[in-house]
């Protein structure tokens, strides 16, 4: 399909689809849901910010609403993290008004009463987290006997994060009969099987490659110590343009380093699993509209989350799995924006950065930090300290969408857009 006219679809979501700008689907988009519609089991791969969220709701709706005589819920999808599902609903709230088809969202993080409302209520879509619906169905607050549309989001990641077991009792619970569809960034071993098990020859859709970056990320890095790092990445807030996600290994890691950058006049937040889900939501929606200027994450912001126009992704510390790197390099670089993702490496992460070279198929462009960025780097804490007027200067302005920061480069960075162009050669240690 070329547009989404050309799809066999009710007015209402044509209309809904209209109303928001979709008028030219995607890549994933025009494979996955001609399949979906004909009641085809599906398995999409591809890579983050490619539109796989409508590819599944779309049909979803268009389905419910050919059958809105059927009682109970009868769509389940399932998602690693409460912030993918609540993305989800978002989308599912985009293109369900006029449908007269509602959504329950169950996660944990968040209030079970209202969610226990909802369903009590009666709703036809349940948009959960393994976790809080496995509590629920222990506790006989649900039933899922009457699904017969089951969507798994970001598979891999519910595997890696241990959610087997709930996603197995889960599905033995829903209608024996039913349309399966299947997203997952990558298909390992332990994906597979779930697809083998319970999947009905379905239709395989991939798009691109899901184990390497995407080619319009630029993959550079910077060898230094562990004490450097800090110095190094205000330097580059300062000379560089635009937004930054920042990630790091450790929760207590995110906090201490958004508030060294807050205390260093950088408006910065960060997003955790110790962070509760007002405060990670407030922290999203501050990065995203441009309120604060630099997102200090681990790696539960690394996928799924739609976030437009991050200028810049920092590995401040090195992703210990591949895979990892993929998804928080795929944080940039998106809707066909270039994009820039920087890697700090230590020498005790050196062999991390091997294997990712290694498995990914990919080089990271070698920098070096010339002498006056060294000196400028040495330089940030003292200069802060002895002029802490200029704090309010560095507070980043923009709209979040790559706007230049509110102030000038500070004296002696000249304003450049880079620094350290000169690569450097790795020696063997």
């Amino acid at each position: 399909m070329n547009t989404f006219a050309d799809l066999t679809l009710s007015s209402v979501l044509k209309g809904n689809l209209a109303k928001h700008g979709f008028v030219t689907p995607t890549p994933v988009q025009s494979q996955a849901i001609p399949p979906a519609l004909e009641g085809k089991d599906l398995v999409a791969t591809a890579q983050t910010g490619t539109g796989k969220t409508l590819a599944f709701v779309l049909p979803l709706l268009e389905r419910l609403l050919k059958n809105k005589a059927a009682k109970g819920s009868q769509a389940l999808i399932l998602s690693p993290t409460r912030e993918l599902a609540v993305q989800i609903s978002e989308t599912f709230n985009k293109l369900s008004p006029g449908t007269g088809i509602r959504a329950a969202v169950v996660v944990g993080g968040l209030s079970e009463r209202p969610q226990l409302a909802d369903i009590k209520r009666g709703v036809q879509v349940i948009i959960a987290t393994p976790g809080r619906l496995s509590d629920f169905i222990e506790r006989r607050l649900v039933r899922l006997d009457s699904i017969n549309l089951l969507i798994l989001d970001e598979a891999d990641r519910m595997l890696d994060m241990g959610f087997l077991p709930s996603i197995t009792r889960i599905i033995g619970l829903l209608a024996p009969v039913r349309q399966t569809l299947f997203y997952s960034a990558t298909i390992e071993s332990s994906v597979a099987h779930l697809i083998t098990k319970y999947l009905n020859n379905p239709v395989r859709v991939a798009i691109g490659s899901t184990t390497k970056t995407a080619d319009q990320v630029d993959l550079q890095m910077y060898e230094l110590e562990q004490d450097h790092k800090i110095g190094t990445l205000e330097h580059m807030l300062r000379i560089h343009e635009g937004t930054f996600m920042v990630f790091v290994r450790t929760k207590h890691g995110a906090d201490r380093l958004a508030k060294r950058l807050e205390s260093d006049g950088i408006s910065s937040t960060s997003i955790h699993g110790n962070r509760s889900q007002g405060q990670r939501s407030r922290a999203l929606k501050a990065f995203q509209d441009g309120e604060v200027r630099v997102l200090v994450c681990t790696d539960v912001a690394a996928r799924g989350l739609h976030i437009e126009a991050v200028a810049h992704v920092v590995n401040f510390d090195v992703p210990k799995v591949p895979e990892d790197f993929i998804h928080r390099v795929g944080r940039t670089g998106r809707a066909g924006l270039r994009g820039v993702a920087t890697t700090f490496v230590t020498r005790a992460e050196w062999n991390d950065v091997r294997r990712i070279e290694r498995n990914l198929n990919v080089r990271l462009e070698r920098q070096m930090v010339n002498a006056a960025d060294k000196a400028a780097i040495a330089a940030i804490p003292e200069r802060i300290a002895q002029a802490p007027e200029r704090k309010l200067e560095l507070v980043h302005k923009s709209s979040g969408r790559g706007a230049k920061p509110a102030a000038k480069p500070a004296a002696g960075f000249a304003g450049k857009k880079s620094f350290g162009a000169r690569p450097k050669k790795f020696s063997a240690r």
